[in-house]
């Protein structure tokens, strides 16, 4: 008897202690034990499908990272997906810089988990070298969820402690802006005038990952606006060159929060000169406008190479009325253009290149300059000017026939050039200014906004003949 009470007092006391333990080490739900890491470090170096991500993580020391505290949204390739991206190299041939932004590419910096995605671009840890701006990532949920049109999910929301894994059966490629022109199935009219006629001439110089880019993106619909009842094959093709390169601004990053108002050269160029850029308005007023006609409705979808503004309206090739329009400090310039019916200055300074007048050289006064000019004359409006002191005002500002750009008035300098109406004006080099029939120096404050059928120069004065 006492033996049996003695077995039985030790067993209660062993029972105790196992309930005790595991009520120490469960959590309220049963599911995490207290005090035994479940990192995303955790989960790929327990799995051996992920060996190679270890390896890799750990060469980049990527692995303390993700070992750390934070929430993270890993996309995990596999072995398997690794062989593919190594193609018969060993891990240790890539670049550990490469590596790195590679991995990070994989890496959101908070917890997203699949019912949480939606189509549309997310950022990740990965950076563009220029403007060290994160890189996007574009998540298609069509069908299952596909990553920059190439990398499928194959399992979805494995939980750790600091974030969520969903394992993809490839290694995302650093994306370029081809990339994602060829991603987005509302960008399929851009890709297809990219690469019309076969020509591969755009998609390989927007694949360059050593050069940098800003890409202003016409959606389907903005083409289909633009074609109307026409198709891409009755464009003609070094008119459709032109447009889409007026799209590009080559050498530059321009992250939406850094574009300011002002002018930034696109990849056209001016016919006859390829030295000379055509210009495009940039207007940050309210949202982002381009030569006033064009608005980004997507921003910064950064690649590798530059970033992606998305627009609702192909941009135009400009003429010299579109900048005068565009721009608001040409806005009493305008009003003076179309003071009275009977002036043709608009439809005239709309002339094609190689049609006389065309090209022009415009010297435009600022809305200060017409404010000047108005407390000169001691006047209250644009309107006090007589009509046809008005006329041969204007018509001293435009040289017909002539592109002169900034870089040409040094061989200019001295030079009397016969405007549209009036008596001669002559070229200052140094300063840069227009001398006037009276006699004054009217300086040049901003040059070379080049469009397709002449450029034009910022003056501060108003050239008078008086």
């Amino acid at each position: 008897m006492k033996n049996l009470m003695s077995i039985t007092k030790l067993a209660f006391i062993a029972l105790t202690l196992l309930v005790t333990i595991s009520c120490n080490d469960d959590d309220d739900n049963g599911n995490i034990i207290e005090g035994e890491s479940n990192t995303i470090a955790d989960f790929v170096a327990g799995n051996e499908n992920y060996s190679s991500l270890l390896a890799a993580l750990q060469r980049t020391n990527l692995d303390a990272t993700l070992a750390g505290s934070g929430t993270f949204t890993v996309f995990a390739p596999d072995n398997a997906a690794f062989e593919t991206f190594l193609n018969g190299a060993a891990l240790e041939d890539v670049d550990d810089a490469v590596l790195t932004q590679v991995l990070l590419n994989h890496v959101l910096n908070s917890t997203v988990t699949s019912s949480e995605l939606s189509t549309g671009y997310v950022s990740n840890l990965a950076t563009e070298p220029s403007s060290n701006a994160n890189i996007s990532l574009y998540v298609d949920t069509t069908d299952g969820v596909v990553l920059n049109g190439q990398s499928t999910v194959t399992t979805a929301d494995i939980v750790t402690d600091n974030g969520v894994i969903h394992a993809v059966d490839t290694v995302i490629d650093l994306p370029t802006i081809v990339t994602f022109a060829t991603t987005n199935p509302a960008l399929t009219s851009l890709v297809a005038a990219l690469t019309d006629e076969g020509n591969t001439t755009f998609t390989d110089l927007l694949s360059d990952t050593d050069a940098d880019f800003t890409v202003f993106a016409p959606t389907n619909d903005a083409f289909a606006t633009f074609l109307g009842d026409n198709t891409l094959a009755d464009v003609d093709n070094g008119v459709l060159a032109q447009v889409l390169s007026n799209h590009v601004v080559p050498g530059a990053v321009a992250i939406s929060t850094t574009l300011s108002n002002g002018y930034v050269n696109t990849a056209a160029t001016f016919e006859g000169n390829e030295d000379a850029p055509i210009s495009l308005y940039v207007n940050t007023d309210g949202g982002v406008t381009l030569n006033g006609t064009s608005n980004v409705v997507i921003a910064d979808i950064v690649t590798v190479n530059g970033v992606i503004h998305v627009v609702d309206t192909v941009i135009g090739l400009p003429d010299i009325t579109t900048f005068a329009t565009a721009d608001p400090n040409f806005s009493t310039l305008v009003a003076a253009l179309t003071a009275d019916e009977s002036f043709g200055y608009v439809a005239a300074l709309q002339t094609p290149f190689g049609t006389s007048p065309a090209p022009f050289t415009v010297f435009a006064p600022t809305n200060d300059a017409f404010a000047d000019l108005l407390a000169d004359l001691e006047l209250e409006m644009l309107s006090d000017i007589p009509t046809e002191t008005l006329a041969a005002t204007l018509e001293l500002h435009v040289i017909p026939n002539a592109n002169v750009r900034a870089e040409d008035l040094a061989d200019l300098d001295g030079t009397a050039v016969t405007p549209l109406g009036g008596a001669d004006v002559t070229i200052q080099a140094d300063p840069a200014a227009i001398i006037d029939p009276d006699g004054d120096a009217n300086p040049i404050v901003a040059t070379n906004v080049q469009a397709t059928n002449g450029v034009i120069h910022a003056v501060s004065r108003v050239l008078r003949d008086l």
